[in-house]
């Protein structure tokens, strides 16, 4: 069961990447959709397996790999609690988006490529999560940002995409070879790369050194922190995060499946997966905690700034993945493990509702030009707000009731304080990262769905209802059909433009995430973060703190009511500014603009990596360049050996003139400098 779940992405993005022009466009399409939907429904009696508590871990073989001396492992399939969560959430997502892309990307005449790059980008997530061993991890690491730079840079023929796909895929190095090393030295201090006998031997290399640059540090602490490094990268955390909101530059089915499933959840998946290796190296942990409470605060600050739908979406994913990341710090596998589970249903809902409001809007991503859209889209404005509802946490405290943020997120929050002294300041952060997110969402919505049309003021919709749409360089479709904008009823105050709902096969999964965004917090909590129902569910896949868990559920009244608190205030200042007084975000703005500006310029972290890394890289590049190819290497090497030939071949040319007596007299010089010649040597 486990291969076919693994290998139909494979063999069906394979068929339609290869063999498109033999299938078609509509057979690629139900190749790649129909592999999806057969993995996803053999993923889920796993995962219930589990929650019940019937299902074993399990290793499936599938070839013997590489055997080099000591170097030996195989290529193994495990399937555990923690492979089983991230099977159902990697392959429901996919199957959805799946679905989702046969109408949005409709239009686009390039259909099998795309499908392809989805079903391929899936595989490597799922090589991943079911790695035996470091080796067959990394391959499925790399996989995913392969397929990444292919998906984001989708619409090549656009230049921003391209940069984006290349940033993307730079910024991952950087974090790659973190996680390089981390495998390296891994290998060097156990002498092997299997994940088992690694997280067996971990707990006896507590307290060991290691001489790494020179100075002797903690062996588990350096492996921990190396291995990080690559967890930052692939999940976007603060220093490696840029990649990011450019990302947004592939279409927006790309985005749902980054965001939600596959890529940006690698990093957390491989802290947790290790986390037997973490726990002995406190250090690295503090570091975790630390990273991911900075990141969880910037991401939620820059959000409250931007007008681009997917971009807010986007530093909310950032966010939301600081708070795995804290939760993990602090020893609360179990609650970053269900934040993540939770936010796969309520971010891919949010990405496609976003997708589903984009496609209504003719491709504009400005909520500046939207507004009073709830009437004009009435499906996708529930479903947006059943996913606003999900990631703000709203529910009833103290009850175990509420939508699924409430539940995975609360259960971060309270793990942390729990945690002691560097987790209560996780928790203070995350409390205040909240009531930005609750601020930034209900202000998507808003700026959306409620006060008056804006769509006048929008070139892309003017285009559309004029029919003098051209290949607008922010458009997400080149030469997409305006049919449905000619058609359209004439709106007062719009231009002549008139919304439209999204064909079913985009609703459909949004209707589905919307089921996955109200309940997947309310029936699989007890598994995930109850101590006696945890330590039966994980079953020594992560380490379990059964005691920090007991403590989290134990914290004081007014710990356990704050996120509803700074929910509610998020909730009331988006009223107030974007319904009730729309004045007031301009008259704030206008006070505090240095502050604004700095936050909407994502605190000029790229400004400062284009001064610290890109233009001395360039500098570099172009003094080896000219100085050194063209100056040295050019010059003294094949140019100048070809201008030797040259200048001899036009000496030869002006000796060989075809004359007899031109020869003749070359021939007597022969003559006179012989007899010279012999004269000197024997006389």
């Amino acid at each position: 069961m486990i291969q076919a779940i693994v290998f139909l992405p494979l063999l069906a993005a394979l068929i339609a990447g290869l063999g498109q022009r033999v299938i078609g466009t509509t057979a690629s399409k139900i190749l790649t959709t129909g592999a999806l939907f057969a993995s996803c429904a053999l993923s889920w009696p796993i995962f219930l397996s589990f929650v019940a508590g019937s299902a074993e871990p399990s290793v499936t073989p599938v070839l013997h790999w590489v055997s080099s001396g000591a170097l030996q492992f195989d290529w193994e399939l495990r399937v555990d609690t923690l492979t089983a969560v991230m099977l159902v959430v990697i392959t429901t997502v996919s199957a959805l988006v799946h679905l989702y892309s046969w109408g949005y990307m409709e239009e686009d005449p390039d259909q099998p490529r795309f499908f392809a790059y989805l079903s391929l980008f899936t595989f490597a997530m799922l090589m991943l999560v079911t790695a035996n061993n470091l080796v067959q991890m990394f391959f499925g690491w790399e996989g995913v940002g392969l397929a990444s730079y292919l998906l984001i840079g989708f619409w090549y023929k656009k230049p921003s995409a391209n940069a984006a796909a290349i940033k993307a895929f730079v910024v991952n190095r950087v974090g790659d070879l973190g996680f390089m090393l981390g495998i390296f030295g891994t290998f060097l201090v156990f002498g092997t790369v299997s994940i088992p006998e690694i997280l067996a031997a971990a707990p006896g290399m507590a307290g060991s050194t290691i001489t790494f640059l020179d100075m002797r540090l903690d062996t588990m602490t350096i492996l921990c922190l190396l291995l990080f490094i690559g967890a930052m990268g692939k999940s976007a955390q603060l220093g490696l995060h840029t990649w990011l909101p450019d990302a947004m530059e592939g279409p927006t089915p790309v985005s749902a499946l980054i965001h939600a499933a596959t890529m940006v959840t690698a990093g957390v998946f491989m802290v947790c997966r290790l986390s037997p290796m973490f726990e002995t190296a406190p250090v690295a942990l503090g570091v975790v905690t630390f990273v991911g409470a900075a990141t969880c605060l910037f991401a939620a600050t820059v959000g409250t700034t931007q007008w681009d739908i997917k971009r807010v979406i986007a530093y909310s994913t950032c966010s939301q993945l600081g708070y795995m990341f804290f939760a993990a710090g602090v020893g609360a596998y179990g609650a970053a493990m269900f934040h993540l589970f939770t936010h796969a249903f309520f971010k891919a809902l949010l990405f496609l509702g976003a997708g589903s409001v984009i496609h209504a809007m003719h491709h504009e991503q400005d909520m500046r030009y939207y507004g009073a859209l709830r009437k004009e889209i009435p499906f996708t404005f529930w479903a947006m707000t059943a996913g606003t509802l999900a990631i703000t946490g709203v529910g009833i405290p103290l009850a175990g009731i509420g939508f699924a943020g409430f539940h995975s997120k609360d259960g971060i929050l309270e793990a942390a304080f729990a945690a002691g002294e560097g987790g209560q300041v996780a928790y203070w952060v995350g409390v205040f990262a909240a009531l930005l997110t609750s601020f930034y969402s209900w202000r998507l919505v808003f700026l959306t769905f409620f006060g008056k049309p804006r769509w006048a003021a929008s070139e892309h919709i003017q285009h559309a209802v004029h029919g003098d749409h051209h290949d607008h360089p922010a458009d997400e479709h080149a030469g997409h059909d305006v049919a449905h904008a000619h058609a359209a009823d004439a709106h007062e105050g719009t231009g002549g433009y008139h919304p439209h709902e999204s064909p079913l096969s985009m609703l459909i999964p949004l209707g589905v995430l919307s089921l996955g965004a109200i309940f997947a917090g309310f029936l699989f909590a007890h598994p995930f973060i109850y101590p006696e129902e945890g330590m039966a569910f994980w079953k020594g896949s992560i380490a379990f703190d059964e005691h920090l868990m007991h403590a989290a559920h134990e914290v004081p009244t007014l710990i356990k009511l704050m996120p509803f608190v700074v929910m509610a205030t998020g909730l009331f200042i988006a009223w107030n500014s974007y319904i009730r007084d729309t004045t007031l975000p301009a008259r704030f703005v206008a006070q505090f603009g240095l502050l604004h500006k700095f936050l909407f310029n994502k605190w000029y972290f790229d400004e400062l990596y284009n001064v610290l890394f890109v233009k001395p890289a360039f500098a570099i590049g172009r003094f080896f360049w000219k100085r050194g190819d063209e100056g040295t290497i050019d010059r003294f090497g094949p140019d100048g050996a070809a201008a030797l030939v040259q200048g001899g071949t036009r000496l030869a040319v002006r000796l060989q003139s075809g004359y007899v007596y031109g020869y003749a007299f070359v021939m007597l010089l022969g003559l006179v400098g012989l007899a010279s010649w012999a004269m000197v040597k024997f006389l």
